[in-house]
């Protein structure tokens, strides 16, 4: 096969310890009135009364909305833009978690469009540039700093709703491990968790021929030659380091590689797209209430193994990437065994349930949610092995079971 490869990336990124102080000098470069997005407590620490101060200094009138709340509800949003159109921002700075990139996002759009976030719902719905977005991210899993997506909560609709188009794609991203420092373990986790999560569905989603027109027509594309490029070097970090981020939150160096496994991660899957894992997140997410990480990060063996008879390669590769090297190395289906065991494992470390049944879902929402995930078509066409109705509740009922074995029927 030629090759063949889609890449849409923010036009600077900057990573490192630090990185953090660039904020003035990247924001000027940028405007002169930024509303800034983020929640209660961050807003309450002092790095980010630092960067505010930082921005004044440079001569940047700053709008602060601190009340960004999880999942990003839609009519947060709507009261956000509401009480930043008299200020006339011509940037939005993100600085949090994903939920406040989120924000900033969807700001920036209908501060820039108007409208409802209703009307963008879906894939290139966005008609034009959005206003220039900055994003400091907090915590390193959703890998939103680089990707074309955000997700919010509409109470009209039972799963929560995506809106991608590369122009919400960030002007530039600033990545500073140090911010992640106060990240409890637990948000550790399901962050990282997260972040592993979309390399590996990146990295084994189908791979489509190149038809000029499939960029141009779908925001997710499959993988590619330069998609697996960051899919690989994520798994590679967040193997090395998560469990130790995990143990130790003072660990700089864990805490950097995890944060560039999700940077990573999010430039991998901003191109891929990710698979039947997210698509079953969905509706289990809906019904426990559970954190988005956190179950995606449970459904991924059970949907590793069910992708194992078509896509046994490409496991096996990932299974290098998380440093195995197993007797037997050379027989790729063995390898590609070692790997889902080795995801168990690493997430069984750091607290992942590992179960649908130990996340809450109830015995008898299996069949509905086996039909909502099986809805999510932009998620399942990306999945290398099919679905029909009969395996996909066979997957959901083996991951509510704990049922590894199933799933390679």
């Amino acid at each position: 096969m030629s090759l063949f490869a889609v890449l849409r990336l923010p036009r600077e990124i900057l990573f490192g310890v630090g990185q953090r102080h660039a904020l003035a000098s990247v924001a000027g470069r940028t405007g002169r009135r930024a509303l800034v997005c983020t929640d209660t407590r961050f807003a309450a620490t002092p790095e980010f009364a630092e960067m505010i101060a930082a921005l004044e200094a440079a001569g940047i009138a700053v709008l602060v909305h601190d009340q960004t709340l999880p999942d990003v509800p839609r009519d947060t949003v709507a009261g956000c833009v509401e009480a930043a159109r008299g200020f006339a921002s011509d940037m939005v700075i993100g600085i949090g978690g994903g939920s406040c990139l989120d924000m900033a996002k969807c700001a920036s759009l209908l501060l820039a469009h108007g409208g409802t976030l209703g009307d963008y719902y879906g894939e290139f719905k966005v008609p034009g540039p959005v206003l220039p977005f900055i994003a400091v991210p907090t915590t390193a899993g959703t890998g939103s700093e680089v990707t074309p997506v955000a997700v919010v909560s509409d109470p009209e609709c039972m799963l929560k709703v995506g809106i991608s188009s590369p122009y919400l794609i960030a002007a530039a991203a600033i990545c500073d491990p140090e911010l992640t420092v106060s990240c409890p373990p637990g948000l550790t986790a399901i962050a990282g968790a997260d972040a592993l999560t979309h390399a590996i569905e990146a990295f084994t989603a189908m791979r489509r021929p190149g038809d000029p027109e499939l960029p141009q027509q779908h925001v997710f594309v499959g993988k590619s030659d330069l998609s697996d490029q960051f899919a690989l070097h994520a798994i590679r970090l967040l193997s090395r380091s998560l469990e130790k981020a995990f143990a130790d939150g003072s660990d700089i160096d864990a805490r950097a590689d995890v944060m560039m496994g999700a940077l990573a991660a999010g430039c991998a899957f901003g191109t891929a797209g990710t698979a039947a894992a997210h698509a079953v997140q969905y509706p289990v997410g809906a019904l426990t209430h559970t954190a988005h990480g956190l179950g995606v990060a449970t459904m991924l063996p059970y949907v590793m193994t069910y992708n194992r008879r078509v896509a046994a390669a490409e496991i096996a590769v990932v299974g290098r990437a998380l440093g195995l090297d197993p007797v037997g190395a050379e027989d790729e289906e063995a390898l590609a065994d070692a790997a889902i065991g080795e995801v168990s494992r690493l997430f069984a470390a750091i607290g992942i349930s590992p179960t649908l049944a130990k996340l809450g879902l109830p015995e008898d929402r299996l069949d509905w949610t086996a039909e909502q995930a099986l809805g999510i078509g932009r998620l399942i066409k990306n999945n290398p092995r099919s679905f029909d109705s009969a395996a996909m509740h066979s997957l959901v009922r083996a991951a509510y079971d704990g049922d590894l074995a199933a799933c390679a029927l």
